[in-house]
């Protein structure tokens, strides 16, 4: 299924992301747990480019080959994007309110005795 342009297409989108939201946490600007939700939406994001340029462009192609094709992966991966990373940003914010996770995703500190 992912193969080719859409594979890559997601892995760009995801690591472009994921590079600028570790810019940001290792800058301070955001806490741990808000770095782990945008990971999560990061990951599914990418996720849903891949899904989304491959149907895109197989509902483009069967409309319109070959300009149906392009713009239906365009329209597909855009879309695909917004979805995954709806999903992810929900997701990501169940998993990582729970106070165990929570609890992982803060700096540890050594008490002296």
């Amino acid at each position: 299924m992912f193969q080719g342009g859409s594979l890559w297409a997601g892995v760009v989108s995801g690591v472009m992301s994921q590079f600028q939201h570790t810019k940001n946490y290792n800058k301070g600007l955001m806490s741990g747990r808000e770095y782990a939700v945008h990971t999560a939406e990061n990951a599914t994001g990418a996720v849903g480019v891949m899904a989304g340029v491959e149907y895109g462009a197989l509902l483009g192609t069967s409309m319109l080959p070959g300009l149906g094709t392009v713009v239906g992966a365009v329209i597909g991966g855009v879309l695909g994007d917004k979805v995954g990373r709806a999903v992810g940003q929900q997701t990501g914010q169940v998993i990582f309110r729970s106070q165990p996770v929570n609890n992982m995703t803060q700096p540890t500190t050594q008490t002296q005795a």
